[in-house]
């Protein structure tokens, strides 16, 4: 796999033939089934349900789930590439990002030997839709701040509360919902429970949210109304493990944010510098000025800047040591340089850039959740203080 505008090679560990014959799978796809659609999407608000099963008859959705559960028994270097060719495509609508690399391995980490064989199947194939219910109306980065219950009654939980922001939300029909088991014991009363959604009286799904950017993204408000579920709904052996468990998996998910940002960067820098090579003023090529030049120069120094250091965090993800300070470094600076990338890619792009049917547009406004969702940059800057 080449690197396209950054010149960064592909280090050894990733450069692999598997890895390359998956991610070659994964652009084929998204050009064939994403790419003409994305316009489409943005004005119904989602993407096709059918695009789930077809991702998953491909055999692109959950591709480090184990072999047992149907799965193809791949790793982190597979979500890495899935990541990137999603990114690079300018395909921000689709959450299988969320699906694969965050709510799955929810289930093959912590889940029992019966879940993993019911559930991971499903997710593989896209008949289950993932999404993760943490954010509430007056909890966000705070998870121990989340009101959602979930009370112990016969042979099963009793769950009422209510979610927002949640990708996918409008669709998915399996979701990890985040509750307080024991409101007395703080993070230690966090419990996780895998919630299969189809048919399931008490769960209602509210608007799907009107955003900023993303706008071919089904997020949605939950709601829990009463709602029973079955006591192996909970995930793990035992209540109160959740808040670790979320601590467990946050470094992947955050790094995850870092490379959807680092291939936005490089897909802005790419129709930049495609435009201002096309485009003329004053009689000649706006690549012709010696501050595009210099703008464009510093664009493409940040963009490999953080390339390279999510290569890195990347290569220690795979190798089982990526600790949550470094995840945090890079989700923040990542996302803060993607967001001053691209708004200066939409400078160059001029009068053009502010409109939507130039793809830099979009990706302005699609750029600046990433500095929220996933926990915001201040809360990542408070994590990486206390290693000072």
């Amino acid at each position: 796999m080449s690197a396209q505008v950054t010149n960064v090679p592909t280090p050894d560990w990733l450069d692999q033939e598997e890895v390359n014959i998956y991610a070659d799978a994964v652009r084929a796809f998204v050009e064939k089934e994403c790419t003409p659609h994305i316009e489409r999407w943005e004005k119904e608000g989602v993407v096709d349900r059918a695009l789930w099963n077809k991702a998953g008859e491909a055999g692109l959705l959950v591709p480090s789930a184990p072999e047992a559960y149907g799965g193809a028994g791949g790793d982190w270097r597979h979500d890495h590439v899935f990541h990137m060719a999603l990114a690079e495509a300018g395909c921000d609508s689709w959450g299988a990002s969320l699906h694969n690399s965050i709510v799955a391995p929810y289930v093959w980490h912590y889940g029992s030997e019966e879940q993993k064989a019911r559930l991971l199947p499903k997710l593989v194939s896209g008949d289950y839709v993932g999404a993760i219910a943490m954010t509430e109306p007056g909890a966000g980065s705070d998870l121990q701040g989340v009101k959602t219950t979930a009370v112990r009654e016969g042979n099963g939980y009793r769950i009422n509360g209510s979610k927002t922001f949640i990708t996918n939300g409008g669709t998915a029909n399996f979701i990890i919902v985040v509750a307080k088991t024991d409101a007395s014991q703080g993070a230690k009363g966090i419990s996780l429970f895998g919630i299969e959604t189809d048919g399931l009286e008490g769960f209602r799904r509210g608007r799907v949210l009107d955003k900023v950017g993303l706008k071919g993204q089904d997020t949605a408000e939950l709601f829990f109304d009463d709602m029973v579920v079955p006591a192996d709904a909970l995930i793990g052996e035992e209540e109160g493990r959740g808040f670790y468990q979320l601590m467990d998996q946050l470094p992947q998910e955050r790094l995850q944010i870092a490379l959807y940002g680092v291939g936005m960067m490089k897909a802005a820098l790419k129709e930049t510098i495609a435009y201002v090579k096309e485009r003329k003023a004053f009689g000649k090529s706006i690549m012709d000025f010696q501050n595009t030049q210099f703008k464009l120069a510093e664009l493409k120094t940040k963009t490999t800047i953080a390339e390279v250091f999510c290569l890195d965090c990347s290569k220690r993800l795979y190798e089982g040591h990526l600790d949550a300070a470094t995840a945090s470094m890079a989700k923040y600076w990542v996302s803060d340089t993607q967001c001053e990338v691209i708004d200066e890619c939409v400078q160059l792009h001029g009068g053009y850039g502010y409109m939507n049917e130039y793809p830099v547009a979009r990706m302005w406004r699609d750029a600046r959740v990433q500095r929220i969702y996933g926990g915001t940059n201040e809360i990542m800057k408070v994590l990486i203080s206390r290693t000072l």
